[in-house]
């Protein structure tokens, strides 16, 4: 497991809906557009970039006039449907300003749980990131049901970190990190810059709210962190809201909270 940045090559950075889009549902162009520059920047400065993407859902629900994210599951599919189209019109549009390929994988757990399957997703990846293409991954919802889904991408991020073999999951959240308490209640709460292990006292911090248009909470981060542990790589968990602060992250400064 790397213990400095500047050793991860390949990384795999989740972004969730609240960073990605408005309260209302709608996309957050201008925040898109500055997450697509960097990442694109730092793919340049020669590291290999797996984007894990949320928002489908999120995204149709406001395109569709939803006050907040659907209940039903054939009304989540329908959402997913519409909101992965301008997800991937918005990601290959402007990655391509920066002359980057993008590639779509969708992913459903029963595919990572046949050994076949998941071969096939594993060649996948290594041939895309070999071409010099970012994949774009997320859940398949269109077609996902409560037996084969994830649940929330948080943990698909670091399942895809273990099937790529990266060096590095990075989080962005609409939370600075891991807190000693809940800093929406506490004001006085501290972020707690390092976690070396997961353990119930880590656990016990983690609020279980997640926003009106997404899913999970810090509870479903954790749990990506610890699949990371187990697979052997850090995870770090900061704030998406200022995608710039990814050259913070590289240039050697304490952003966030690194679990590993």
């Amino acid at each position: 497991m790397i213990t400095d940045i500047s050793q991860a090559k390949r990384i795999v950075v989740k972004v969730g809906t609240s960073t990605l889009a408005h309260k209302t549902g709608l996309m957050n162009i201008q925040r898109v557009e500055r997450l697509v520059k960097v990442l694109a920047d730092l793919k340049n400065s020669g590291r290999e970039i797996i984007l894990v993407s949320s928002g489908a859902i999120g995204v149709g629900s406001g395109k569709m006039g939803l006050a907040s994210r659907p209940a039903d599951t054939p009304s989540k599919q329908a959402c997913a449907a519409i909101g992965q189209c301008e997800l991937m019109y918005c990601y290959d549009k402007y990655f391509s300003e920066y002359n980057h390929v993008v590639a779509q994988v969708l992913l459903t757990r029963d595919i990572i749980d046949s050994p076949e399957r998941k071969e096939n997703v594993v060649n996948t990846f290594c041939k895309l990131l070999q071409f010099g293409v970012i994949p774009i991954v997320n859940e398949n919802d269109t077609v996902a049901v409560e037996e084969i889904e994830f649940g929330d991408n948080d943990t698909l991020s670091a399942i895809v970190g273990t099937l790529a073999d990266a060096d590095l999951l990075i989080i962005l959240s609409d939370i600075d990190g891991v807190f000693d308490g809940d800093p929406r209640m506490n004001p006085q709460a501290k972020l707690i810059h390092r976690i070396p292990t997961i353990n119930d006292e880590v656990r016990a911090l983690a609020g279980d709210r997640g926003s009106t248009l997404g899913t999970g909470g810090m509870i479903t981060k954790l749990t990506a962190a610890q699949i990371g542990l187990d697979a052997g790589f850090p995870t770090v968990i900061m704030n998406g809201s200022a995608p710039e602060r990814l050259y913070d992250l590289f240039d050697g400064q304490t952003i966030g909270t690194w679990i590993g």
